[in-house]
């Protein structure tokens, strides 16, 4: 076989829909339109959501709640889920994303005292709950907020 004996496999190649062009290319008069209504107008056809005319789903169905655009999304650790660090380790977002305890490096980070603390740790997140600090200077570690700028 040569390249000029190359060919496309059959059926993958079709010809582009040349509307307007004669009755004879069966796609002349109307062009593939029909006769009047909207679909058939320059500029016509409808937009999405549109049911002719019915009062469209988007419209029937009840709105219920309160959605806030400024809500700040947390990750959330707790207290139990530190112990598998070791003694005296600086537990960063970073740590925590690697561990596996925390999803995504770019989410903030608030720590809760659920459970207790039993070795001294270094904390660093961008929130912790009143009684998760309590009990990790109690076990002898320190808590760093990290600064988020707005």
């Amino acid at each position: 076989m040569t390249l000029d004996e190359l060919k496309p496999v059959a059926g993958s190649n079709r010809k582009r829909k040349r509307v307007g062009r004669g009755d004879g290319s069966g796609h002349g008069k109307t062009s593939c339109r029909g006769h009047k209504g909207q679909g058939a107008r320059s500029g016509g056809g409808t937009k999405p959501g549109f049911e002719g005319g019915q009062m469209p789903l988007q419209r029937r169905l009840p709105k219920r709640g309160f959605h806030n655009p400024f809500r700040v999304e947390m990750s959330v650790v707790n207290l139990t889920q530190l112990e598998s660090f070791p003694s005296g380790a600086e537990v960063t977002p970073e740590s925590l994303c690697a561990q596996g305890l925390v999803r995504g490096k770019n989410r903030r980070i608030k720590i809760l005292g659920d459970g207790s603390l039993s070795k001294p740790l270094t904390i660093k997140a961008h929130g912790f709950s009143a009684q998760a600090k309590a009990k990790i200077e109690a076990s002898g570690g320190k808590t760093e907020v990290i600064a988020v700028h707005a």
